[in-house]
């Protein structure tokens, strides 16, 4: 088996200790901050590929195609780096609405509000009729 090499671009990207870059997902249309993950190489060239995001799961140990369990994938319309090249942005469109595990549109529904955290979204979906009550984000 031959492994490919990496595109010339994904050298110009500065991969934290671990082989990690954060990545931001922001909706392509509104400009919604929507999450945060990270992504290493392999992620990276995925994603640019297939138009499609794919991410790396620190907790898991491997790739994670966005929407694999859910279905809300997020279809990628750009992808941009930051001018120190160590953070990513993905312009995407959300299917099904859903970027959160907790089943609401942004993972960013927290805001401090004197002193204290306030939720800004609802959940549009009950966590456990996506991923099942033993299933995973």
């Amino acid at each position: 088996m031959t492994v490919s090499p990496a595109p010339d671009w994904i050298r110009d990207v500065s991969f934290n200790e671990q082989g990690l870059i954060p990545a931001i997902a922001q909706d392509a249309e509104s400009g919604d901050v929507l999450m945060m993950a990270w992504m290493n190489a392999d992620a990276l060239e995925q994603t640019a590929r297939t138009s499609e995001a794919v991410y790396y799961s620190r907790s898991r140990g491997k790739l994670w195609h966005k929407g694999e369990s859910s279905g809300h994938v997020q279809k990628v319309h750009e992808i941009r780096m930051d001018c120190d090249a160590d953070v990513i942005l993905l312009k995407v469109e959300q299917l099904g609405g859903i970027a959160c595990h907790t089943g609401r549109r942004s993972c960013f529904y927290r805001r401090l509000d004197e002193g204290g955290w306030t939720s800004t979204e609802e959940i549009l979906k009950d966590p456990d009729a996506i991923y099942g009550k033993e299933g995973s984000h």
